[in-house]
């Protein structure tokens, strides 16, 4: 990846489209959104990729994230909570709680900052009736 400075931020180009990354959320999308929408968005579908797997059918997943920050310490990340929320027919928790697991175990933005930053799953099942 190659990155270029611009007035506000920093640049790249990807093949889906160009990214733009800032401090300042007029120019670009902020570092630590960055982050969160990694670690979100990696276990969201290691999560989905498991439950396909097992042929458990679900209508919608929405992952919820909320963040701590640490002022003192350069404003670091410190905690991510994710509490996701799973809408389906006759969903059985312990084997979506079990796929969670897999999931974070699979999750390669959570493996890779799981050391230094506390992060948490929820699950929330949302039973709809036929």
């Amino acid at each position: 990846m190659d990155f270029y400075v611009k007035e506000g931020g920093v640049r790249t180009k990807l093949p889906y489209d160009q990214l733009d990354i800032s401090g300042n959320e007029e120019f670009g999308f902020r570092p630590f959104q960055l982050m969160v929408a990694s670690v979100a968005g990696c276990s969201a579908s290691v999560f989905q990729k498991i439950l396909t797997k097992k042929r458990i059918n679900i209508d919608d997943l929405t992952i919820s994230a909320e963040v701590k920050r640490d002022p003192i310490q350069a404003n670091r990340i410190s905690s991510i909570s994710l509490t996701f929320m799973v809408k389906g027919h006759h969903l059985d928790r312990d084997i979506l709680e079990k796929s969670l697991e897999i999931a974070r175990k699979n999750c390669s933005m959570i493996r890779t900052i799981e050391n230094c930053v506390d992060i948490t799953e929820k699950l929330e099942i949302i039973p709809l009736s036929k």
